[in-house]
């Protein structure tokens, strides 16, 4: 399996909110469509299922051409675009072959459960890969396996940064100013610890940034204090800090990203093997073999 890496997206909340209203009004065109042959006398679940059995190969092919081999940037974002087009189309056709009702046999029942736990893990993974690059930033780019090195470079940098005496100070001897002390007590008690490892992961998870204002209020606070070099030296912990805090942000979703694929994908096949049976038992029973 490739790393897992986030990058920004380029089309903006414009474009999501296109894709969103497109994939909107191509649901209802197809909710109408099917409308309109049930009312022809047709029997509308032989169309919407055999629908769906397309959709349904759609995506089983997008799992198979990128096991094939690595994507081109613009091709990866194509191909997630219309796994995701059709995953909602998917979502649609399946209320309208439900007819808007519970199933009534335990295979339905085991039919139903999994389209919509693989419903769900699509939402999402959908809101994974809409939301995560948006909060990480535009430019940012973040590879799940590097961070744990990437986060003990930083805790190294800022042991350097608060711990190295004022370079005018130490060439003319004389005694560490006040502010010295204060900026190494702000390390030792709030930032140290913060640094060492993987840090507030149910924050990251909902989306709360209180810990983070905590600690840049620190240092703002700090900054009004000290003098220019002291200012300068934490400004540049305030920007480790920062780094750190996307790194903690991507590591609990890029987590989330693979802990989904170990769900979206297995259950995904599962179903496959569940519609066709499905499918087998209905034009058994249709064309009076039981």
């Amino acid at each position: 399996m490739r790393p897992a890496i986030i990058r920004g997206p380029k089309s903006g909340l414009a474009g999501q909110v296109f894709q969103a209203a497109f994939m909107a009004l191509t649901a209802g065109l197809l909710s109408w469509f099917v409308w309109l042959y049930g009312n022809a006398l047709r029997d509308a679940r032989y169309l919407d299922g055999w629908l769906l059995a397309v959709g349904m190969l759609v995506q089983v092919y997008f799992h198979v051409r990128l096991r094939q081999g690595p994507f081109s940037p613009r091709a990866a974002a194509t191909w997630r675009q219309i796994h995701i087009f059709v995953g909602y189309m998917l979502i649609a056709l399946f209320v309208s072959h439900s007819n808007f009702s519970l199933p009534d046999t335990r295979f339905e029942w085991a039919l139903w459960a999994a389209f919509l736990l693989v419903a769900l893990s699509g939402v999402l993974g959908t809101y994974l890969a809409w939301s995560v690059p948006a909060k990480l930033g535009p430019e940012d780019a973040t590879v799940f396996e590097r961070i744990p090195i990437r986060r003990a470079e930083l805790a190294k940098q800022i042991h350097t940064l608060a711990t190295k005496p004022d370079n005018g100070q130490l060439a003319l001897a004389l005694p560490a100013a006040p502010y010295e002390d204060w900026i190494l007590d702000l390390y030792r008690t709030q930032l140290r610890d913060f640094f060492q490892g993987p840090r507030n992961t149910a924050a990251h998870l909902f989306g709360s940034q209180r810990h983070l204002k905590r600690l840049t209020g620190e240092i703002d606070n700090l900054e009004r204090y000290v003098g220019k070099s002291g200012q300068s030296k934490l400004n540049a912990m305030k920007a480790l800090v920062l780094e750190k805090h996307r790194l903690d942000f991507a590591r609990v979703h890029l987590g989330l990203t693979k802990l989904w694929l170990f769900i979206h994908v297995p259950v995904t096949y599962g179903l496959i093997i569940l519609s066709v049976l499905h499918i087998l038992v209905v034009y058994a029973f249709s064309s009076g073999v039981w």
